[in-house]
């Protein structure tokens, strides 16, 4: 209910923030201004995330093919304030994320990741969490679902206050907005076994999501 009612407050009141950026965006890479893809959500149920875009769509004869190629400078910069998150506040409102939790990812990943690391399904995906603010995309993958382990196991009212405080300030301070080497972060292929435990005390065989197998990815980046 919080989430919700919180949400709904959020939106009203950047209406006019999130209209300026439309227009930008519409203007810089053209339309559709928003971003929809599929993403993971709790006990692996795929949802359609919403952003606006930051990309250029793929076309191999121009060499728009990675995402280094077709990241536009204004892309680069909703990116660094986190302005292309804000349409996400209507995936809060519809009851697929929550305001703090592990990040949503893609579908494809669920077959990859140890029981252990499986765990950042029991709970709602967030616009935030514990890992977005202990170093973002400049932590590797395995420290990312660590974190997102470690928010499911203790999460609370306080903790979740303490995280949305902790996102303004790096918000504001543009930290870990991307991994070293790559534009945004690099796929995740799997830990390499011995890495991390693949099953232990206290992982329920329920731990293990859903594959979302059926549904395809959608919408331009």
């Amino acid at each position: 209910m919080l989430d919700i009612v919180a949400a709904a407050v959020l939106l009203v009141l950047l209406a006019p923030v999130m209209a300026m950026v439309a227009l930008l965006v519409a203007a810089g890479l053209g339309r559709p201004v928003l971003f929809r893809q599929c993403r993971a959500g709790r006990h692996g149920e795929p949802f359609e995330l919403v952003k606006f875009r930051t990309m250029r769509p793929p076309d191999p004869r121009r060499g728009l093919v990675g995402d280094a190629d077709r990241l536009t400078p204004l892309g680069r910069w909703l990116r660094s304030t986190s302005l292309d998150e804000l349409p996400t506040l209507w995936n809060v409102l519809r009851g697929d994320m929550s305001l703090v939790g592990p990040r949503p990812l893609l579908p494809e990943y669920l077959s990859r990741y140890s029981a252990s690391q499986a765990r950042r399904h029991e709970v709602r995906p967030g616009v935030t969490g514990l890992a977005q603010v202990r170093g973002r995309n400049g932590l590797s993958w395995e420290e990312k679902f660590d974190l997102d382990v470690e928010y499911v196991e203790t999460c609370s009212l306080r903790l979740d206050l303490s995280i949305l405080i902790a996102t303004v300030r790096t918000v504001l301070r543009r930290e870990g907005i991307s991994a070293a080497g790559v534009a945004t972060a690099p796929e995740f292929l799997g830990t390499p076994a011995g890495t991390v435990p693949t099953a232990g005390p206290g992982i329920p065989p329920s731990a293990t999501p859903r594959r979302a197998a059926t549904v395809r990815q959608g919408g331009r980046r």
